[in-house]
């Protein structure tokens, strides 16, 4: 399908970026977070680009993803589904081999009837809430999970494979919290892999971890926004990742206006000179913030521009002064940098937001259009 806007995705970038994650993991596995659709990016063709890449698992937070992978043919990896309610076609995922996280009790009970429709034990991860204070089981209710997750495995209903956890303030480097979420993982990975009498797959690391706390690799990393090279830390820099995603629009219109004339709902903007308009047909309907009017940057006609009044929910307007362009010709809303245009880390700064917000906030109705990957 044609689009005047399109979400370019360079999937060799992303393979390159996982391919340094699994170096500076330094020995442990890399489960390529791939939830939100690859965070804006595209599920299946980003989960084949990761795998090609040395990821050796894949990581989503719906159900629902994981069994769209599998009914993609995505095969021979371990899918873990991280995020469930009650009542969700867990047979159906079990069935298929998607792994599943258990923090509460109730989710015990669900993959323990569902499992004999399935007619195979469910694969489960231990969530342990070491501090983010969220998802999983604390400490004073993890020998009672672990007990009765225990007892399902030994009734033949459940596979106990990991245990897992999640920093909250890892993208925040001496926060206090690391070293105390740290010590009170250990602890309950321990206690749980004493009882099972066996190692299980340890897994606490996101991007930030990955690259900046050894201590915190464990078995496996799940890397997240880094595999897109965006940075999860941007005071350390860029850690020499990729960015994937270049977004781009065809101007629908260029025109000269006088001075003075007021630009877009509201009239935030009114041009102080004669000078040429582009209309760039994507908006808040496409994911460009609404609250950028008047802030963001674009590339067009060789240099940035700022978005001159309001965000409208199809278009924006660019102020180019004198510089020439025409309808049809390119604008970059964002990229990887390379030709000056801005980053989504740019537009992070300028929104006061995180780039995962950015473009994970592009919508459907933009096409992905990708370059690059495995031939598969």
């Amino acid at each position: 399908m044609s689009s005047p806007a399109q979400a370019r995705v360079d999937l060799d970038a992303v393979s390159g970026n996982v391919a340094l994650l699994r170096e500076r993991a330094a020995g442990a596995e890399v489960m390529a977070m791939i939830k939100a659709e690859a965070y804006g990016h595209g599920l299946v063709p980003v989960a084949r680009a990761a795998l090609a890449g040395g990821a050796t698992w894949l990581g989503v937070a719906k159900v629902a993803e994981g069994l769209a992978l599998r009914a993609a043919g995505v095969a021979g990896v371990p899918v873990l589904a991280g995020l469930s309610v009650p009542g969700e076609p867990y047979a159906e995922a079990v069935s298929v081999g998607v792994d599943l996280v258990v923090g509460d009790r109730w989710m015990l009970d669900e993959l323990a009837a569902a499992a004999p429709r399935a007619g195979r034990p469910a694969r489960v991860h231990l969530k342990a809430d070491t501090g983010m204070t969220r998802g999983g089981t604390g400490p004073g209710g993890w020998a009672g999970l672990v007990d009765a997750v225990l007892a399902a495995e030994a009734a033949g209903v459940l596979e106990v494979v990991g245990v897992m956890s999640h920093f909250a303030c890892a993208d925040e480097p001496g926060h206090p919290s690391i070293v105390r979420q740290l010590a009170a993982f250990t602890e309950m990975a321990a206690h749980a892999e004493k009882a099972a009498g066996r190692r299980l797959v340890k897994h606490l690391a996101n991007s930030a971890a990955a690259l900046t706390l050894p201590e915190a690799r464990f078995d496996v990393v799940r890397p997240g926004i880094a595999v897109y090279g965006l940075t999860p830390i941007p005071a350390r820099g860029g850690f020499g990742l990729r960015p994937a995603m270049t977004l781009t629009a065809d101007a629908a219109l260029v025109k000269r206006v006088p001075a003075g004339a007021g630009v877009s709902y509201g009239h935030t903007y009114v041009t102080e000179r004669e000078t040429t308009l582009a209309v760039v047909p994507a908006g808040y309907g496409d994911g460009v913030p609404r609250h950028g009017s008047n802030l963001l940057e674009v590339f067009a006609a060789g240099r940035r521009r700022r978005i001159a009044g309001r965000v409208c929910m199809d278009q924006f307007v660019i102020d180019l002064g004198d510089d020439a362009m025409a309808a049809g010709d390119e604008v970059v809303l964002f990229g990887p940098g390379d030709r000056g245009e801005p980053t989504a880390q740019d537009w992070a700064d300028a929104l006061g937001t995180i780039s995962y917000e950015i473009v994970t906030r592009i919508g459907g109705r933009v096409p992905r259009v990708y370059t690059g990957g495995p031939d598969v």
